[in-house]
């Protein structure tokens, strides 16, 4: 009753069409053999093992769950598996350096990958999830060492990797993480350290899909300063280059909601022995890297949330025979998604996925710009507007993919409620992207304070004056009035909420904080004006083709119905004077 099948033709509009990465790709030398063509079979690939290999044991591994035993995890029948295929396609090095054994490919269709096998089993998805940032993270703080002997093997996927942050009494706050290390003996890669303390919330700390786990442990040097200033990063294997098993155990893992597949372990950390990664006292510098790439990958986890949920919802719809409705036909009983109700709850999934498609996707090929772009000018500005995007994209899509999810359910009624029909699952998977990798509200603390507070708001002026070239762009059309005219609203709106609280924070310390929620969706509404507005553009021309109209359709039913609930979101940021009153 439920399946998944990547939508790769809304993939090469987004990809070819709306963001003309083919064009951007020949212009830039890392990519300048990448064309359409090659895009197109990597990501039939792609949905050809999300579809065919992972989506098949999603649900049994939501039922069977993950097993510990002396330290040890198995992971759901199926999971070993899928894993090797995903190794044997050459998925971990898509977007990885070709001087590491990467194949050099885009961040662009990496993003896409990753939108589909998370659409397509959530759980399964986790234990690759922190492969690439881990990658990042080394690559970029590593020693060379350390780069000899684990990048190649990251990039591979041979080994997998995890993220140690959050302690028993330390989850967001990474001031108060106590995991100590002491200085250990010289090795052949470098000046060794001891690890000891306890670590939770560890996706993948075990299993059984590779023979080896690099762990990234933030800890503290014996002369470390109190607070974040005097947090290291650390690596440690679970098995040390001399095929010892390094003193690091599972002591156990969750039982939760969702994601069930996925072993979230607590970890054990006993004279352990790693590896300095960075500087030291400077482990959250090199662990941001990590982080942040980990943030885009949840951010991709809620549009794939959004679009299996759509997807089945609307089949289902599509088959349901219900209530009084006729056909216009014979005057026989419809199918339910004929209802109003339903009709509108389905186009609600619908508009919202294709938006974020297009956010989603031009936030990764500006990652590429920051990354590879010939001019460096270029490079910066993009690496701005990636680092104003991403806390957007985390909590926003996630946000949407949770409540996508719970709005899908009522499609079926009462059988949404029951396993076999799949979105209950859906919905309780959902709901952790809205949790982990830094909680939505700390993701719009972040935005509201540290990206745009801290300079003035010059980024995100310069990121508004981006967005609004699509009004030029749609000016002189009438069709596309309303598009322009809904944009413009946006900006101006997102303009003023800005002004209002720099002016004001002297004042009133608190506003931002109080109002950090509403802004980010704000701002995350006016992102999709943009998007549908481009979306409508490109499509107008070749609305002959049904499939065009319907791009259309989905962009203006976003505009007339979705867009309004900035409105509520504009005038809570601006509310000054309304009141938060203390908890008793």
């Amino acid at each position: 009753m439920w399946t998944y099948n990547a939508p790769l033709r809304d993939m090469h509009f987004v990809i070819e069409e709306v963001l003309q990465a083919p064009d951007a790709w020949a212009q830039t030398p890392a990519f300048e053999d990448l064309d359409a063509d090659t895009s197109r079979q990597i990501l039939e690939e792609a949905g050809k093992f999300a579809n065919g290999v992972l989506a098949p044991i999603n649900s049994a591994a939501d039922l069977q769950g993950c097993s510990w035993h002396d330290g040890n995890v198995t992971t759901p029948q199926g999971y070993p598996a899928a894993y090797k295929a995903y190794v044997e396609g050459g998925w971990p090095a898509l977007a990885c350096d070709p001087a590491y054994g990467g194949q050099g490919l885009p961040q662009l269709l990496n993003a896409a990958l990753n939108e589909m096998i998370a659409a397509a089993n959530h759980g399964w998805t986790m234990y690759p999830g922190l492969l690439h940032g881990a990658y990042d993270c080394i690559k970029a703080h590593g020693s060379d060492a350390l780069k000899a002997r684990y990048l190649e093997k990251l990039t591979s996927g041979e080994w997998l990797a995890t993220m140690n942050l959050s302690e028993p009494q330390a989850g967001s706050d990474l001031s108060q993480v106590r995991t100590k290390a002491e200085a250990g003996p010289m090795t052949a890669d470098g000046a060794s350290w001891l690890i000891t303390g306890s670590k939770i919330w560890i996706s993948g700390g075990d299993q059984d899909m590779t023979d080896n786990i690099v762990h990234l442990v933030l800890c503290r040097l014996p002369d470390a300063p109190a607070g974040n200033k005097g947090l290291s990063l650390m690596l440690a294997p679970k098995f040390l280059p001399d095929g010892s098993r390094n003193k690091i155990r599972c002591d156990g893992i969750e039982k939760k909601m969702g994601i069930k597949g996925s072993a979230t372990c607590a970890m054990s950390f006993e004279s352990a022995t790693g590896w300095l990664v960075g500087e030291p006292h400077k482990g959250l510098t090199a662990m941001f890297v990590m982080m942040n790439s980990a943030r885009l990958h949840v951010a991709m986890q809620g549009l794939g949330h959004l679009e299996i949920a759509q997807q089945n919802a609307h089949a289902y719809a599509n088959e349901r025979v219900q209530g009084k409705v006729k056909t216009k036909i014979d005057g026989k009983p419809g199918t339910i998604d004929q209802h109003p109700a339903v009709r509108r709850n389905l186009w609600n999934l619908r508009s919202l996925c294709e938006g974020e498609r297009v956010l989603a996707y031009w936030t990764a090929q500006l990652l590429d710009q920051a990354h590879s772009h010939a001019v460096a000018a270029q490079r910066a500005k993009a690496e701005d507007m990636v680092a104003l995007l991403t806390p957007v994209a985390k909590a926003f899509f996630t946000d949407n993919g949770n409540r996508g999810a719970n709005e899908a359910l009522q499609v079926w009624g009462g059988y949404g409620y029951v396993h076999e029909f799949g979105i209950e699952q859906t919905v309780r998977d959902s709901r952790i992207a809205m949790i982990y990798e830094g909680t939505n509200e700390i993701q719009a603390i972040d935005l509201l304070q540290r990206k745009i507070m801290s300079d003035g708001g010059a980024k995100l002026i310069d990121l508004l004056a981006v967005l609004e070239l699509e009004i030029d762009a749609c000016s002189g059309e009438p069709a596309l009035e309303e598009f322009a005219e809904a944009l413009s609203a946006q900006i101006a709106a997102t303009r003023e909420a800005v002004g209002a609280l720099l002016a004001a924070q002297e004042a009133d310390a608190e506003w931002s904080l109080r109002v950090a929620d509403d802004f980010l969706r704000g701002l995350g509404f006016t992102l999709l004006a943009w998007a549908w507005a481009r979306s409508a553009r490109v499509a107008l021309p070749k609305v002959a083709d049904v499939w065009y109209a319907d791009k259309l359709k989905t962009a203006r039913f976003g505009v007339q119905w979705l867009l309004p609930e900035a409105s509520f979101r504009w005038q809570r940021v601006m509310a000054r004077e309304a009141v938060l009153p203390e908890i008793d």
